[in-house]
């Protein structure tokens, strides 16, 4: 490797969600459902560069262009983008993973609140508790107790 690059002990994914206009409302319901500290917030309307004209959407600057929040020990990023389209996040799941079934049950449930259970919770040959749920956000979710095969 060279100097100026990195290995792959430097490289990390996080997931960048984009809730096209409701980021607020998103960040604040997983700050009660799972927990989550918001890390980081800027709106449109506070960076230090302007935008390239037809960029953001008229009645964003109060919009969240980014922010970052933890859950556990995993940092998640996210904005309102520029689109003000309803948010599609399809072909993925963000995955949970708690430690007891009481505590299962409850996030599952306030995840639930206003969205739509998948799979219910339910024992299942790799975990004592598992279930799957998308949100109101439409986010989907995998709730999961670590099981003696996870």
């Amino acid at each position: 490797m060279s100097a100026t690059s990195t290995g792959p002990e430097h490289r990390l994914v996080q997931p960048y969600l984009f809730f096209n206009g409701c980021c607020e409302q998103a960040v604040e319901f997983y700050r009660k459902a799972i927990g989550a500290e918001v890390l980081f917030t800027m709106r449109f309307k506070d960076s230090p560069e302007p935008h390239p004209p037809g960029m953001v959407p008229p009645g964003f600057e109060n919009k969240i262009m980014h922010t970052s929040f933890r859950v556990g020990t995993t940092t998640l990023m996210a904005s309102d983008g520029c689109s003000t389209e309803k948010a599609n996040f399809g072909g993925f799941s963000l995955s949970i993973s708690l430690g007891s079934a009481a505590e299962a049950d409850r996030v599952f449930a306030a995840l639930a609140e206003g969205g739509h259970v998948r799979m219910p919770m339910a024992k299942t040959f790799w975990s004592p508790r598992f279930g799957m749920v998308m949100d109101p956000f439409g986010v989907c979710w995998m709730v999961s107790v670590p099981g003696a095969n996870s």
